[in-house]
């Protein structure tokens, strides 16, 4: 993946291990890499060990079959520790420097906890926030390999769960991924090793979930996001009712 490394990205999701993106995510990645924004996918270890999957390299292909049914443009897995992921500051500059290697506008990761689950996601999110802050810093130079500054314009938490939690932040918005939710599906299920035919339930709950959510919001299947400030717009009617007709006079 050398030729990719400088590739310009409008969006970067980052996940602590292959599968939680597309998990919490896929369907919307798919649908902006539909729309024809580039999208790449960093994930912080390669997750392995697994109690079923043989070795990484088999997790790698899983996860770069994923990222092709998605329409992926770049994924990356950092050569982070599994179980052993922690927030530092090598952490921070590691991510950091993919930011401005690829220059996104976006960046969507973690924003909630997972009780039960690993605590890498909860790392994930310190690591994150900070690699966004990092980026943009000047007068670092030594810490990027002299790669210039990027400020990354959005950033929004996706929540890795199967119930919503309540927004903590300034805004939430729920992306209609309703011709999208097999895609993500099928993108899930590229990880053999994590999701065996007896693991099955579990994608029907990532289903259901998006189902519920998309419902919530008037669509047939959907996924939320929390923004780190409060939405704005300038059209209103425009916002809240997209393609809907207005009597104003043309």
């Amino acid at each position: 993946m050398d030729e990719n490394q400088a590739m310009q990205l409008d969006v970067i999701a980052v996940g602590a291990h292959p599968d939680d993106v597309e998990i919490a995510c896929g369907g919307t990645l798919a649908k902006l890499a539909a729309q024809g924004y580039r999208v790449g996918i960093i994930d912080l270890t390669n997750g392995e060990p697994t109690p079923r999957c043989p070795s990484p390299d088999v997790r790698l292909r899983e996860a770069d079959a994923a990222a092709e049914r998605l329409g992926i443009a770049m994924r990356k897995i950092l050569p982070l520790e599994n179980r052993r992921l922690f927030d530092s500051f090598e952490t921070r500059v590691a991510l950091a420097t993919e930011f401005r290697r690829h220059r996104p506008s976006m960046v969507i990761g973690f924003g909630t906890k997972t009780p039960l689950a690993s605590p890498d996601h909860h790392q994930a999110i310190q690591i994150t926030d900070a690699a966004v802050f990092y980026s943009r810093l000047t007068k670092w130079d030594d810490y990027f390999n002299g790669l210039p500054v990027h400020t990354i314009s959005a950033q929004l938490y996706f929540h890795l769960g199967y119930v919503q939690p309540a927004s903590e932040f300034g805004s939430t918005i729920t992306v209609d991924i309703t011709d999208f939710l097999d895609q993500k599906i099928e993108s899930v299920l590229c990880y053999k090793t994590q999701f065996p035919p007896e693991k099955q339930a579990i994608l029907e709950r990532v289903r259901g979930q998006a189902l519920t959510t998309g419902a919530a919001a008037g669509f047939g299947a959907g996924e939320s996001f929390s923004t780190t400030r409060p939405l704005g717009c300038t059209d209103l009617f425009k916002t809240i009712i997209p393609g809907g007709k207005s009597s104003r006079l043309q």
